[in-house]
């Protein structure tokens, strides 16, 4: 099972970004899957979920309205459609899967509630 994300890059504040997050070895359609990202010397922090049936999504405060996460089961992958960024969202960028979410609450923002992580991808915005 392994977890890749791409996408990442340098853009300009207010400029836009999309990552991808591809799984290999087996499908992901029945899993959580989510991202988050870490700035140096910062802890990690949620970004953005979606449920298996892309029905829900979930997003952290400083994105909502800015980020769109959306998933292609057929192609194990998701995204995040990052506008508008900001200096701020500098950071490395982790998708994660939750191969049987917890359902309690807020568990979709928990970096403990998953399964598997990518190796991250940096993405850096300039001001």
């Amino acid at each position: 099972v392994q977890l890749q994300a791409s996408g990442g890059g340098l853009v300009q504040a207010g400029g836009s970004l999309r990552l991808a997050c591809a799984a290999s070895g087996r499908t992901f359609s029945r899993s959580l899957m989510g991202w988050f990202r870490q700035a140096p010397g910062k802890e990690r922090e949620f970004v953005a979920a979606i449920t298996w049936s892309g029905i829900s999504t979930y997003y952290g405060d400083p994105v909502k309205g800015r980020f769109n996460i959306s998933r292609d089961n057929a192609k194990n992958t998701v995204y995040l459609q990052m506008n508008e960024l900001k200096p701020e969202d500098t950071a490395v960028y982790y998708c994660a899967e939750d191969l049987n979410p917890s359902y309690s609450s807020s568990y979709y923002s928990e970096p403990y509630e998953y399964n598997y992580w990518g190796q991250g991808t940096l993405v850096t915005v300039s001001s």
